[in-house]
């Protein structure tokens, strides 16, 4: 697995994506949403105004629901998760084509004995050291384990036990990458309440202009609290989705890792008996 570091390759992933996401989203708020948005809110009063009986239905759309700072930062938060799972998901790809890769140079026919698995060992390694495509992959790792572990014990029950080990241990690491996206799911709805809140706290302050007849503050205000809500909520389901398709490929990736090993380089081993071994000598 690939080496963890202050400037690790996921932390600047994470740092960049963050600055993506925010200059995006911001930018299409200042030229589009919030412009857009007060145009046609000047447009609702001024039609308000001209039928005060009550008959007038504001416009609604996008621009207005998503106007607020809190939808804002949801759809920051959703960007900058979307540009980690999509980062991820190609990493996944990456592991997955290792499976064409010949890593041990086998004739058909022949076999892994414990004499040569040190050689065989020092082979995948050298191409792990000569290839970068092959460098922080779970596959190599998983197998230059077995080969290690064939070489020390001369067992191949031990050398399939390194295989599971090192599968479990990929991925544990792999769930504990998804640390911030799952942090991420659960602040955006966070975010949305807090809008709700806010929207809340203001429609309550506004209460006495309500009794007076004026109920567009109080209305401006409730709209934020659902409004955020809303976009919050939708978000978050969409969110949970990535993440859950993002878990079931890392479930098969170290499946078909472990299931790859164990018949390419597990099924190969064998110990020689002992009748084996004499006339090996003689």
């Amino acid at each position: 697995m690939k080496s963890k570091g202050f400037f690790s390759r996921d932390l600047i992933i994470q740092t960049v994506g963050l600055i993506v996401s925010f200059a995006v989203v911001f930018s299409v708020y200042k030229f589009y949403i919030w412009p857009v948005a007060e145009d046609i809110e000047i447009t609702n009063s001024i039609q308000a105004s001209q039928n005060p009986d009550g008959t007038f239905t504001p416009e609604r759309s996008l621009t207005v629901i998503l106007k607020n700072y809190e939808q804002l930062a949801c759809l920051v938060l959703m960007m900058w998760a979307s540009i980690i799972i999509v980062f991820k998901f190609l990493r996944l790809f990456s592991e997955q084509s290792m499976v064409d890769h010949q890593f041990l140079k086998i004739s058909r026919g022949e076999r892994i004995i414990p004499e040569e698995a040190l050689a065989h060992f020092k082979e995948v390694e050298s191409q792990v050291r000569r290839m970068p495509r092959l460098r922080d992959k779970i596959l190599p790792d998983v197998i230059l384990a077995a080969l290690h572990r064939f070489d020390a014990t001369r067992s191949i029950q031990d050398a399939a036990h390194a295989v599971s080990e090192r599968s479990e241990m990929a991925y544990e690491q792999l769930e504990s990458d998804l640390s911030l996206v799952r942090y991420i799911a659960w602040a955006i709805p966070s975010v949305g309440f807090i809008g709700t809140v806010r929207g809340i706290s203001e429609a309550l302050g506004q209460a006495d202009m309500a009794i007076q007849g004026d109920i567009s503050g109080v209305t401006s205000s409730l709209g934020l609290a659902f409004n955020s809500t809303f976009i919050a909520l939708l978000l978050s389901i969409v969110l949970m989705l990535l993440v859950h398709l993002l878990q079931s490929r890392q479930e098969t990736l170290i499946i078909d890792m472990e299931d790859f090993a164990t018949k390419k380089v597990i099924a190969l081993m064998k110990t020689p008996t002992s009748e084996e071994t004499v006339v090996s000598y003689t």
